[in-house]
């Protein structure tokens, strides 16, 4: 179903944060909820989804903000000290509603023109190519692009995130930036079922890796993550040792037979801001 897409006028842009994303000043959100609409998100079990009446990816809200406000939320932002940037924390900033409504690429074109000291861009959708031009208009090392690819089997993306851009593609995306020279990373976030072989295909592809689990990740010590279900798909696929909590540690030893310790991260360390940006 495609979600029904409402556009909002939004006083600020700008969110303070803390928690899981410490290292950062703002959170950034172009839209609220996400017609991916994976069955993990943690969103799902936050205020904003709960509340809401209507089902999780049948809705996306496009803040439509002024351009020269946003200017300057973002300059008195900066007065008070350095500004970090996560976009996005409780939504893709890329998904399908943004190759109409270009919301991010207008907010990057705002702040690559007054960079924040550290911008980390999460995503999981192959939209993100769109935008390497912007990305490398960034002071270098202030900027870190992340695409989400939590396994290597289609057949397994599929059960979790049907509605999720393909893992080829998006593997496909990680490449052609890295290629083009911006800073890049791989969040397998959280970690799903994957073959042998995930570990080298990242490699080919990205210089940085980031694993994240559902008991690391969810803020809620794995509690949220029970609550969505998670446990009875893995299950219903015969996949049920994947959902126990040590199994991370396999997938983390075949990537570091092909990442160096320096570019290899788990859960919240991978996220946070550049050294040295702040």
């Amino acid at each position: 179903m495609k979600p029904r897409v409402t556009e909002k006028q939004p006083k600020t842009m700008l969110t303070p944060t803390g928690g899981f994303l410490s290292g950062y000043t703002h959170t950034l959100n172009p839209y609220g909820g996400c017609a991916f609409a994976c069955t993990y998100c943690y969103v799902r079990r936050m205020p904003v989804a709960l509340f809401r009446g209507d089902p999780w990816g049948e809705w996306v809200d496009a803040k439509r903000f002024d351009p020269d406000a946003f200017r300057r939320e973002l300059s008195r932002a900066k007065r008070k000290g350095p500004v970090a940037v996560f976009m996005s924390s409780a939504t893709d900033p890329y998904q399908p509603a943004e190759y109409r409504l270009k919301l991010t690429r207008t907010l990057l074109t705002i702040m690559a023109e007054d960079p924040p000291a550290f911008l980390f861009v999460q995503t999981r959708s192959p939209l993100v190519t769109r935008d390497a031009d912007l990305f490398l208009s960034f002071p270098k090392g202030r900027i870190r692009v992340s695409v989400t690819v939590e396994t290597d089997r289609e057949d397994v993306r599929k059960e979790f995130a049907p509605a999720a851009p393909p893992i080829p593609a998006r593997l496909n995306a990680l490449r052609r930036l890295a290629e083009a020279g911006v800073p890049t990373q791989a969040a397998v976030a959280p970690l799903l079922p994957c073959s042998a072989h995930f570990a080298a295909a990242l490699a080919g592809v990205t210089e940085r890796v980031t694993l994240d689990t559902f008991a690391l990740g969810d803020g809620a010590g794995g509690k949220r993550t029970e609550a969505l279900g998670i446990k009875r798909i893995h299950d219903s696929l015969g996949l049920s040792e994947w959902y126990e909590s040590g199994k991370y540690k396999e997938v983390w030893t075949k990537l570091g037979e092909h990442f160096p310790p320096d570019r290899l991260f788990l859960s919240q360390a991978g996220f946070h801001p550049d050294a040295g940006t702040l």
